[in-house]
């Protein structure tokens, strides 16, 4: 009894303790004036940076300290840059909403229209559907007298009617009405779109309970099949041909002939072996018959049924095609790979088949919720004084703009466009920039910018419902003002003057070392016979420059006789081959990429100190990178001298244990 209750107290102090201690959220590891860095906080952006959460845990506590006061420092000049005020000013407003607008349309149509659209495509696509159809296309009475037709056809299936046999009768596509209206397996991706979603919306046996639309006509659809779609098979097949044409005597001896194979297989005689002697498929008879991976409806339908239907291993009844007879073995099956894996592929049918009219329906629905009004009388009035004046320069000069630059043409949630800012945002456009301006043109460019709106207007509710969002938004705006910040406490107050210059130089000057140098030319040609009759022709005494400047064929070096100037001996094979050589004397041809080259060395330069005007470029960055550290030093001992930031050390020693 008392082991029980000491079992109950060490739970219930447990729990107490547990419910008392503070969460991540609410211990403070650094603060300054009214801002916090919190242990959660610090966590977050701690693991972001260095590898994630398991490898930040086994991180040192001196590595995460030193951290700390770099965010530490980050934030500081955040406050700092929003206390000036240069959030607020326009450019970096500007620089902000441009980039928010260009990421946040294409984060908008990835998270509302291809994420969703995809995941849903990837589900379907692990089925395959076997579908009959009955289609009516239109008529003298367009697509209403097809309806009428197709809707009275599936009143009588309702009524107990034979799908098939309606579709033997009355289908218009005559090529599976013979068929009961039979068009074999489909997945997703395949096919129409209106088709394709009627068909996963019932089960097998079922018929869809209305005429679907398609560019065809109307269609009655009905599911005689689902089942787990594989996406490619391996098969094998020993093929005995039956020409067209072929008498029925050939017709028996073929089917002779394949019946005798099976019975050898059937006795374990090798099917790639047996291939390889009997088969007539040229293709794939020296490979033991071996068809490689296909997907379904790649092959003949018979064919293609009668190999999806086996297992792996098994070989097939004969079957018939139009090539002849086939005896089938399944060797391999391949799984459906994972969605990340499909990712790009499902993008790219999503995009193709289904992209556009999605992106129609948003942009509709956009429209709707901004309560979005075009003004119907303006393109009328745009082409009325138009003229010759074309998108662009010529509109800012134009009767056009005089008459109607402060007309609106459109407006949404609170916004009222006039033509003057519609043309300024249309020149934008390349596709409409310096053409003349008609009604067919301005209502596109229109279409467009409208769009562009639209979808602008929606972005700004991006950062409430998409965190990652916000906080990628964040993390640029921080960009910019850290930028603005270094633009006006370093970059602008640096100052380096010839004097600073040469005393630097003074000071470093032992950095400034040239290595062992040499200066030469080069005469390159890609024929081998070539290189030698010049090699000949320089062993005769003919001047190099005069041969360089006739002959070499790399590119930009025949204005330059062949001078390479001077490079460090390491640099390249031929700085190193030039090395080899005295002063003035040239090589045998040497292979050089694709040609031959000879190198001549002009001179040599051994390794020394670099003068000033040499150093210069080195003297000068290295000046700039010590004046930006002090001044960045001095502007942070400025900033926590100002805000007075507290680090508590031995809170950070919490982080990363759960």
């Amino acid at each position: 009894m008392k082991k029980i209750l000491l079992i109950i107290s060490i739970t219930i102090v447990t729990l107490l303790i547990t419910s008392c201690s503070p969460s991540k959220k609410d211990i403070v590891v650094a603060e300054f004036q009214d801002q916090t860095i919190s242990l959660d906080e610090f966590e977050n952006i701690y693991a972001k940076n260095n590898g994630g959460y398991e490898i930040a845990k086994n991180d040192s506590l001196q590595k995460k300290i030193n951290f700390l006061e770099l965010y530490l420092n980050f934030r500081l000049k955040i406050f700092d840059a929003e206390k000036r005020g240069l959030d607020k000013l326009p450019d970096v407003i500007a620089e902000f909403t441009d980039y928010k607008n260009k990421i946040g349309i294409s984060y908008l149509l990835e998270k509302e229209l291809i994420e969703p659209n995809i995941k849903t495509l990837y589900q379907k696509r692990k089925e395959e559907l076997r579908v009959s159809h009955i289609m009516f296309r239109p008529d003298s009475a367009g697509d209403e007298g097809a309806f009428k037709r197709a809707k009275t056809v599936l009143d009588s299936i309702k009524m107990g009617a034979s799908f098939e046999e309606m579709a033997k009768k009355y289908s218009q596509d005559f090529y599976s009405a013979p068929n009961g209206g039979d068009i074999y397996y489909i997945t997703a991706g395949d096919i129409i779109p209106s088709f394709e979603e009627a068909c996963y919306k019932i089960k097998a046996g079922e018929v869809y309970p209305e005429p679907v639309k398609t560019q065809f006509g109307y269609h009655l659809i009905k599911v005689t099949d689902r089942i787990p779609r594989i996406p490619e098979i391996r098969a094998s097949h020993i093929l005995i041909e039956v020409k067209p044409g072929a008498t029925s005597e050939d017709s028996a001896k073929a089917y002779e002939l394949i019946s005798s194979i099976q019975d050898k297989i059937k006795l374990g005689e090798d099917f790639a072996e047996l291939a390889k002697e009997f088969s007539n498929d040229e293709g794939t008879k020296a490979l033991g018959g071996d068809l490689g991976f296909f997907a379904r409806r790649m092959m003949v339908q018979s064919f293609d049924e009668a190999a999806h239907n086996l297992k792996v291993g098994e070989v097939s009844p004969i079957i018939q095609s139009p090539y002849g007879y086939h005896l089938i073995k399944l060797t391999d099956v391949k799984s459906l790979k994972s969605f990340e894996e499909e990712r790009e592929t499902l993008k790219g049918i999503y995009q193709r088949i289904k992209y556009n009219e999605d992106h129609r329906k948003l942009i509709d629905s956009l429209k709707q919720a901004f309560n979005f009004q075009m003004n119907p009388a303006i393109a009328d009035l745009v082409e009325q004084y138009a003229d010759t004046t074309q998108v662009g320069g010529s509109y800012w000069l134009s009767d056009l703009k005089r008459r109607l630059g402060d007309s609106i043409v459109f407006s949404y949630t609170g916004n009222a466009l006039i033509l003057d800012s519609v043309m300024s945002r249309g020149e934008n456009i390349a596709e409409y920039i310096n053409r003349r301006i008609t009604k067919p043109l301005f209502e596109a460019m229109v279409l467009k910018i409208v769009e562009n709106a639209v979808l602008e207007a929606a972005v700004n509710h991006l950062p409430k419902k998409y965190s990652q969002f916000a906080e990628l938004m964040g993390e640029y705006k921080n960009g910019i003002l850290i930028f603005k910040l270094q633009e006006e406490e370093v970059w602008n107050k640096i100052n380096v003057d010839e004097e600073k210059l040469h005393n630097f130089y003074e000071q470093t000057k032992e950095k400034y070392q040239w290595p062992d140098r040499v200066e030469y030319s080069e005469i390159f040609v890609k024929s081998d016979s070539l290189a030698k009759a010049i090699y000949k022709m320089l062993k005769a005494g003919e001047v190099f420059d005069s041969l360089a400047a006739k002959y070499t064929e790399r590119p930009g070096y025949k204005e330059k006789f062949g001078k390479h100037g001077i490079h460090p001996v390491l640099d390249n094979q031929l700085s190193m081959k030039a090395d080899q050589l005295k002063e003035g004397e040239f090589c045998e041809p040497i292979p050089q990429g694709s040609g031959y080259s000879i190198v001549l060395l002009i001179k040599k330069h051994p390794a020394g100190q670099k003068t000033f005007e040499e150093a210069l470029p080195e003297v000068s960055g290295g000046l700039q990178e010590l004046e930006s550290k002090r001044l960045e030093k001095e502007y942070l001992e400025f900033l926590k001298s100002n805000y007075k930031p507290e680090v508590y050390y031995d809170k950070v020693e919490k982080a990363f244990q759960d």
